[in-house]
């Protein structure tokens, strides 16, 4: 079943609809909002929540229009005020559960050994620096990097001005800048020593 029948179905309120559009889309959805969360128990249950509103209000979404967008605005809406609410109550001591075996999943792995090291150790230091962004930053660098929207289709996602985005893209480009400047000053070095 395509995704035009099965929103069809789900419009007539055959749940069997849903299961089609869980398959194609809960996987880049639920990395989606890891990406902005970091808490894979938090992106799974956004998502699964975001599955549930599809199905009350599958009606709400126009026929001529893709569902992807309209369902992954809802996605990253979620995240990025779960993410506020997540930062808001952070511990004092700054530690977050990076969860490596998950972000692991995010990624091919690397065809051999010393890649894997190296790869993983990349993995870890942007993982590291997207962390400390905030929960809107990450949003723009999600929608950009990983769901590959333009900067218009981002801001119809999250219904903010142009404007908004190019400045929240810049800001957050420029802070992972910042924090990589080792990462890739240490990289140079190590080119030119081989």
């Amino acid at each position: 079943m395509n995704e035009a029948k099965a929103i069809a179905r789900l419009k007539r309120g055959d749940i069997a609809g849903l299961e089609v559009l869980v398959r194609q889309y809960q996987v880049k959805a639920t990395r989606a909002a890891y990406l902005i969360t970091q808490d894979r128990a938090l992106a799974e249950d956004i998502v699964q929540t975001a599955f549930l509103r599809v199905y009350n209000r599958i009606q709400q979404l126009d026929s001529s229009r893709p569902f992807a967008p309209w369902f992954l605005r809802i996605v990253v809406n979620d995240a990025v005020k779960a993410a506020q609410r997540q930062q808001q109550a952070v511990s004092l001591n700054g530690e977050t559960d990076i969860g490596e075996e998950w972000i692991e999943s995010l990624v091919d792995a690397a065809p051999n050994p010393a890649d894997a090291v190296e790869a993983a150790e990349l993995r870890l230091t942007v993982w590291q620096a997207l962390s400390r962004l905030s929960p809107e930053k990450r949003a723009a660098i999600v929608l950009r990097y990983y769901l590959e929207l333009g900067e218009r289709e981002m801001a119809d996602q999250l219904a903010i001005p142009i404007g908004t985005v190019k400045w929240r893209l810049h800001a957050a480009r420029e802070q992972l800048r910042d924090l990589l400047r080792p990462l890739v000053g240490n990289e140079v070095r190590r080119q030119e020593s081989e």
